[in-house]
């Protein structure tokens, strides 16, 4: 199982060259993320002008697990809603940390606002 579940601002910082992305890139072999997160980055990347198929050919190059958002997961992030809500976090975020709870793994964000986050799941901020 891996280790790491990473957030889109994750993701997004190592296909962006932001800062952290080395941590992120080190990480890679032992990470998953999840379709919700995926979908995000998607998002951020076609809403600058990066064509589907640049998008793809990025996101197959990095060798990253992506595993689906099921029932248990759905769950999970509404549950969380109650804990996260005063933090502002999104459905994604609770995605991202609801794969993490459901396989005992480390959430990989670049938001620090998690760094206030008491819910049982370990927590790697990149910067």
């Amino acid at each position: 199982m891996s280790e790491y579940v990473l957030d889109a601002s994750a993701l997004l910082a190592l296909l962006n060259s932001e800062k952290g992305a080395e941590l992120v890139q080190g990480l890679l072999p032992q990470a998953v993320i999840s379709t919700v997160n995926l979908a995000e980055v998607v998002t951020r990347l076609s809403a600058v002008g990066m064509p589907e198929d640049q998008i793809r050919d990025a996101l197959a190059y990095l060798g990253l697990e992506i595993l689906p958002f099921d029932e248990e997961q759905a769950f999970q992030s509404g549950l969380l809603y109650a804990h996260t809500q005063p933090l502002g976090l999104s459905l994604g975020d609770r995605a991202c940390l609801a794969l993490a709870q459901v396989t005992d793994a480390t959430a990989v964000t670049s938001d620090r606002t998690w760094k206030d986050l008491d819910i049982g799941v370990g927590l790697k901020l990149i910067r």
